[in-house]
């Protein structure tokens, strides 16, 4: 197999060259931390720069036309409105500060799928355990995506507070039906949270045509953009019923003597104090994601995915484990009689870069994967790259 020349095309010549790290690696980690290109490496250096030249405050006031861009940009990346999107320091923060501020109470039910990520997992459990919440997972189709004749059963049952799921889980190559999952909650009046982790800047994720209420993203992974640094997506219908956790001078407005105000956009979710060379970073990370294509960065990632599935299937003693419908550029695989780590060590030592899955993050899965190496494909990987693997991989 090779790749297509027909369909889209993602400029790879250009994609390499803003890309000081290929030169050095092939990366084939980008559901860990995927390689910065050029225009974010630069933005993100020269407001550090600046701060050390003129001082951090000096240099937000100078460079605030750059930080608001950010929310311009996302907004446009995922089909939102600019009110409606918060800077925040990581995925995480960014999920838990939506999930934490639902109002939830004794006998509402959470929804979920077999594949979630174990951090999430943990959120639900802590919920349940303080405010009488339970929680419900949702059971697979026989490929291992989420089942949505099960799901519609589950919500045609009543006390569903939330569904929530990830778009692609970290662990097994398989892409959730998210948009199928928004117009059952829609129908049925359910709040929908989205981890779109390992999504944003992998394929298009338009949130108007998805219908969740609430999406949470990384700017590290396939945006491309620096760690320490995420975003948050809340509905505008929506906003005003959700109660941050957290509040401080920026996110509410205090009413001396004894009241405040809570912010009537998406920022009630961020903090004065921020990652500011981060957030513009982010802002053009989002900016090249649009500018470089997400059909034919799609297009480009699930051919990639695609030829290596292949080749591993041709390797003696390598089972590829990944489930679902619809692949991602997310590659589960094991080599009969070696480790995990111990292929990762190796390929690293070959200058391939590939990381490692466990089961402890694969959440409530009842099929839940051994240990795994993980090796994940963007646009900017070359077929060489995929070959350069396949001889570091032990037979």
């Amino acid at each position: 197999m090779t790749i297509s020349d027909e369909g889209l095309h993602v400029d790879i010549g250009k994609a390499r060259m803003d890309t000081p790290g290929c030169a050095k690696v092939a990366h084939l980690n980008n559901a860990g931390a995927a390689l910065p290109p050029l225009p974010v490496i630069r933005a993100l250096t020269e407001h550090l720069e600046l701060e050390a030249a003129i001082g951090g405050y000096e240099a937000a006031d100078r460079n605030a036309a750059a930080t608001e861009d950010f929310y311009g940009a996302v907004s446009d990346l995922i089909g939102a409105n600019p009110d409606e999107i918060a800077y925040v320091e990581n995925a995480t923060r960014a999920w838990d500060m939506a999930f934490y501020a639902i109002p939830f109470a004794r006998g509402d039910r959470i929804l979920t799928t077999t594949s979630e990520y174990s951090s999430n997992a943990i959120a639900y459990r802590q919920v349940a355990e303080h405010r009488g919440v339970r929680v419900d997972v949702v059971p697979d189709d026989a490929d291992g995506t989420l089942s949505l004749d099960a799901l519609d059963a589950e919500l045609a049952k009543g006390d569903v507070r939330l569904v929530s799921l990830n778009h692609i889980p970290t662990h097994n190559g398989l892409i959730n039906p998210a948009a199928a999952v928004g117009r059952l909650c829609r129908e049925h009046g359910v709040l929908y949270l989205l981890d779109a982790c390992q999504s944003v800047g992998q394929l298009p994720v338009d949130v108007g045509e998805i219908g969740c209420d609430i999406l949470s993203a990384t700017g590290r992974k396939y945006l491309r953009g620096p760690r320490g640094t995420g975003f948050l997506f809340v509905r505008r219908g929506i906003l005003r019923t959700l109660e941050p956790p957290f509040l401080d001078l920026h996110s509410a407005t205090w009413k001396a003597p004894d009241a405040y105000e809570i912010r009537g956009d998406a920022r009630r979710f961020e903090t004065w104090e921020r990652y500011v060379a981060g957030q513009i970073a982010l802002g053009v990370a989002a900016r090249y994601t649009a500018e470089m294509g997400i059909e034919a960065i799609q297009e480009r990632v699930t051919g990639l995915a695609g030829l290596l599935r292949e080749r591993l299937a041709a390797h003696p003693g390598a089972s590829v484990l990944d489930r679902g419908k619809r692949p991602s550029g997310i590659v589960t695989f094991t080599v009969d009689g070696h480790d995990p780590a111990a292929v990762k060590k190796a390929a690293r030592e070959r200058g391939v870069n590939v990381n490692t899955t466990s089961p402890r993050a694969q959440g409530y899965d009842p099929r839940a994967l051994p240990s795994a190496v993980r090796a994940s494909v963007h646009y900017y990987n070359t077929e060489e790259e995929i070959d350069l693997l396949m001889t570091a991989l032990p037979r």
